[in-house]
């Protein structure tokens, strides 16, 4: 290899590209920018022969790497957009969790800095054709996008006859002249509502609405709307089309007439994606005694330790506490980050947040554009006090953190799943308050066994509130036997009687209720009576799912769709039933059972349109619906003052996966669940089925008695070797060929068990064994909870995966590795 000669003035970066690559690469800097690069900044590099990519500066040092590297084209930023706080953190994700720093910073940036030579660029809407704020070169690249649909970077190239572009690009970027191809997959459309008012002159001159009503005439409907919007008018500045709809029982085809009539003018006005709920908050909150008592011991504890778990009940009040707690610090201008799990299903909270903080919190998630992401990105830099959002904003650039809140820290949404890097957000929040000598507040009503078994050992602190706010009892909890009232033929489909006879209750007391069902679609199997035929999906090793309402059958690993079948593809028959049942089929078969009750249904499918989330909470709040049916997302973030009954369909479902966090999962979802009942006026009650009514985790819900669950589970985890006081590694291996992935695993697992013995478990087909055309196996690893074996064993994994992949016909394996799993 040819040495390339040291030289005094030759200094050198380490860059991060955004590619699963395992190593960063070193390029040299030419001199004329030693002066602008620091890092943390983007640069433009070339990787390849011919692509160019935005990479990000790790390091600047002027240690000759051995070889004659490449150099540096251009510098992008004017001031670095990653601290060094936060390389750190990326590094230690990558190291902790098994990936490349590359995977990482392809999960931290938004896309739109992330620049590659495939990139194609299109002219924003938002772009109004002022050409006076661009520069010459700008000027012709937006010029050339109002005569062409969308450019490549070389055709941008060829226009300005120069080699590089990306800061040229990264600057119309941020003066939202351009967006970037990809973007249109999340094409932001602000949220607007119909408002009315009224129309010249009637606005300016009341004195001429005489002769609106004499245009109204003997249309009573047009009478009542018109006489109903004067007495709004006097009560609220503006006024909903929805609400005049609702106050005085019109149509929007009898508004449509005031408007043809010149009397009324309907117009749009963009709202927050996120307000309208949690009317009943206040600014200038006081604190119950309990609460108080709280905030001061969390203060003391936060002086001792860096890591306080919250154990509230639901409807305790946690969040008002954390209000306190976030107040503190900003008003020392600090910044703080509240992590929720899933930010689409917390609409609430988020307005309950805002409504207090006003501009000084903004919100991260999957629903803002990629220029409105970048925009956050830059807020961030300068010190937005607060951020809320899901696991992805701990990657933000803070640089004055204080204090991170984790609310429903069990929750398994802050684990990421796929792709790499696969971490906890709960876990990687810890270190990255460390990096900035912040704390950090766990909070829930339902520990997770890590966080509560960290408490008691002393590690992290712990603070309980064991009451509802406002003296609230904590909803009474009955079983209904399923097994007796089948045996009775007692079962009205898929309800007891008990259920039912509740149902109609509550509604009779004007009360509303919630049903969870954790499978959503209409049957989960559709087989055939004569020959055992099932459908089953073409990609996956699993049986599709029937979405009755859409007329088909669906698979929900990949998204596979096809025909509802009308006869059996197998034998031909019409002997075609359906067994099992989801969302869907609850919301279809409660209406015959209870045909007076308003019900809708909250699940994956039901919210996929933009929005449509927020306008079934909406509706429930509002009282336009009596009982909403839903899977895990009604147990998230809800809070109803008019909820007196919750059923869960089938408790039995939670309890027989195969996972040792079965009976976690199943008792935090059942207490979750349960706490939407009564949290306003009366005691609130839940009705569980189930047919097996002696399972321990039952009882434990019953009784609220979370330390005798916590015992219990301790000793089994403590017996059989699982997390917390084991760590696990999963090593799944994929390939298009059942026999390659079989030979695949075999190999990798011997390679593992030379150094580490009976810790590799497998390998072992999943329950699942194929999804998305890709064959599967695992491999398992319980380590001891001891840095220098885990340190060990990730090495060892990582050279196995180089030399499995480097033998003959292996070389298409796919090696997934997960660090501490589900």
């Amino acid at each position: 290899m040819e040495m390339f000669p040291q030289e005094e003035s030759i200094v050198f970066a380490e860059i991060i590209l955004p590619l699963a690559l395992p190593k960063v690469y070193t390029y040299s800097i030419p001199e004329e920018l030693q002066e602008t690069i620091q890092i943390g900044m983007r640069v433009e590099v070339q990787f390849g022969k011919n692509k160019l990519y935005a990479g990000l500066v790790k390091k600047i040092h002027t240690n000759n790497p051995g070889y004659q590297p490449k150099p540096l084209l251009s510098v992008l930023d004017k001031v670095p957009i990653v601290h060094e706080h936060h390389l750190k953190l990326w590094e230690w994700i990558a190291k902790y969790y098994g990936c490349t720093l590359g995977e990482v910073m392809h999960a931290a940036l938004p896309a739109g800095l992330k620049l590659a030579s495939e990139t194609r660029v299109l002219l924003s809407q938002a772009f109004d054709e002022d050409f006076s704020v661009l520069t010459d070169k700008e000027y012709l690249i937006a010029e050339a996008l109002t005569i062409q649909e969308e450019l490549s970077i070389e055709e941008i190239r060829k226009i300005l006859n120069q080699a590089t572009v990306y800061p040229l690009i990264n600057s119309l970027l941020f003066k939202r002249v351009i967006i970037l191809k990809e973007e249109l997959k999340l094409k932001y459309k602000p949220r607007t509502l119909a408002y009315i008012r009224f129309a010249e002159p009637y606005r300016s001159d009341p004195e001429t609405l005489k002769s609106a009503f004499e245009l109204v005439g003997r249309a009573k409907k047009q009478m009542d709307a018109l006489l109903g919007f004067i007495q709004l008018s006097k009560k609220q500045p503006t006024i909903k089309k929805k609400e005049l709809m609702e106050a005085v029982d019109v149509s929007s085809a009898q508004l449509k007439g005031l408007e043809k009539k010149g009397i009324f003018e309907i117009y749009k006005k963009e709202v927050s994606r996120i307000s309208g709920y949690g009317k009943d908050v206040i600014s200038n909150f006081e604190l119950s005694a309990q609460q108080l008592k709280a905030l001061l011991e969390i203060k003391q504890k936060l002086e001792e330790k860096n890591v306080v778990l919250l154990h509230g009940v639901t409807g305790s009040g946690k969040t008002q506490v954390y209000i306190d707690l976030m107040q503190e610090a900003i008003d020392e201008g600090k910044q703080v980050l509240y992590l929720l799990p899933e930010i689409g299903l917390t609409t609430q909270i988020i307005f309950r947040l805002q409504k207090v903080f006003g501009n000084k919190i903004a919100v991260y998630h999957s629903r803002l554009n990629n220029n409105e992401r970048v925009e956050l990105w830059h807020k961030t830099l300068e010190g937005m006090p607060i951020i809320l959002g899901a696991r992805s904003a701990l990657f933000l650039p803070f640089n004055r953190l204080d204090l991170v809140i984790v609310d429903e820290e069990h929750d398994p949404s802050f684990k990421q799943q796929d792709p790499a890097p696969r971490y906890n957000a709960r876990d990687t929040s810890i270190y990255l308050a460390n990096q900035f000598g912040a704390k950090v507040l766990l909070g829930t009503a339902t520990p997770s066994m890590e966080s509560y078994i960290n408490a008691k050992s002393g590690k992290y602190g712990l603070v309980e509130m064991m009451s509802r706010f406002g003296g609230i009892n904590l909803p009474e909890i009955v079983i209904a036997d399923a097994a007796e009232e089948t045996r009775k033929k007692t079962m009205k489909s898929h309800f007891t009687s008990m259920l039912i006879e509740e149902l109609k209750a509550a509604l009779g007391r004007g009360e509303q209720a919630i049903l969870f069902q954790n499978r959503r679609g209409y049957a989960p199997t559709v087989n055939c009576d004569t020959c055992g035929w099932t459908a089953a999906c073409i990609n996956c090793d699993v049986s599709l799912t029937l979405h009755k309402f859409a007329g088909n059958l669906r698979c929900h690993y990949c998204g596979y769709q096809t025909e509802a079948p009308k006869a059996c593809n197998a034998c031909g028959k019409t002997t075609i039933k359906v067994k099992g049942f989801g969302t869907e089929k609850i919301e279809d078969e409660l209406k015959i059972f209870l045909p007076d009750a308003k019900i809708a249904r909250m699940d994956w499918d039901s919210v996929r349109a933009k929005n449509s989330h927020q306008k079934i909470i909406g509706d429930f709040e509002d009282k336009l619906i009596d009982i909403l049916v839903g899977t895990q997302m009604v147990t998230k973030g809800l809070d109803f003052d008019n909820v007196g009954l919750v059923g869960v369909l089938s408790a039995d479902q939670l309890f027989y996966f195969p996972d040792f966090r079965a009976n976690e999962r199943a008792f935090q979802l059942l207490t979750q669940v349960s706490g939407r009942a009564g949290r306003r006026k009366t005691q609130g009650k839940v009705v569980i089925q189930a047919f097996n009514t002696k399972h321990p985790v039952l009882k434990e819900v019953i009784t609220n008695d979370f330390p005798s669950f916590y015992e219990r589970e301790e000793k089994e985890r403590r017996n059989f070797l699982y997390p917390p006081f084991y760590r696990l590694i999963k090593i799944t291996l994929k390939h298009k060929k059942r026999n390659f992935v079989e030979v695949g695993a075999s190999i990798f697992a011997n390679l593992l068990r030379k150094d580490l013995g009976s810790r590799v478990l497998g390998p072992a087909q999943p329950g699942i064994n194929r999804v998305r055309t890709y064959y599967l196996m695992d491999i398992v690893v319980k380590l001891e909870r001891k840095a220098d074996i885990l340190e060990k064993a990730k090495n060892v994994i990582r050279e196995a995966g180089v030399e499995v992949k480097g033998r003959k016909g292996l070389t298409q394996i796919r090696i997934n590795v997960d660090v501490d799993p589900y």
